[in-house]
């Protein structure tokens, strides 16, 4: 798909679903996605290296593995309480990311979601808490990280999930 313009809005009349729509685009700023989409497709934002802002409507419920993999410019991202899960790698290496809330409706954060995010210095789970799983590595190289309070609905994870932290308490 060639994109003249910076800004681009996702307009997929009755589909549910992305799945690599746009991935690897180096113009793309800013997606506002259609309030007809329920799940972010494996791999649709996949290395948009200078997007900056998205705007995730109501309707989405999963975002899936890769969405916004490699999203080098994107500082932060609001996802919305009607997500209840966040799939592989999901913001892996969007390494301008300063923080994340994840909602209350999320149950599951799978392996490697915000690793290698750099940036990442703030993340807020709101209450109450739903998350009942955080995938391997979830966290892993999120070397800006200081403080992170692990909500008592987790009832799975794994050490691994917060490697390399240099100042974590």
């Amino acid at each position: 798909i060639f994109l003249k313009y910076v800004t681009f809005y996702i307009l997929l009349q009755n589909k549910k679903k992305t799945y690599g729509i746009i991935n690897k685009n180096e113009k793309l700023t800013q997606i506002i996605i259609s309030d007809k989409i329920e799940t972010i497709g494996n791999g649709s934002f996949y290395f948009c290296s200078l997007l900056t802002n998205v705007v995730i409507p109501s309707s989405v419920i999963h975002i899936g593995d890769n969405a916004f993999f490699g999203c080098h410019s994107l500082t932060s991202i609001i996802i919305p309480s009607s997500v209840i899960s966040i799939g592989d790698y999901c913001f892996s290496n969007c390494s301008s990311l300063k923080q994340i809330t994840i909602p209350s409706s999320v149950t599951s954060i799978g392996n490697d979601a915000f690793s290698g995010c750099t940036s990442l210095s703030n993340i807020k789970f709101e209450i109450p808490f739903s998350l009942k799983l955080i995938g391997k590595n979830c966290f892993a190289e999120c070397k800006s990280l200081i403080k992170l309070l692990i909500p008592s609905s987790v009832t799975s994870y794994e050490l691994q999930s917060f490697e390399g932290f240099k100042s974590l308490t």
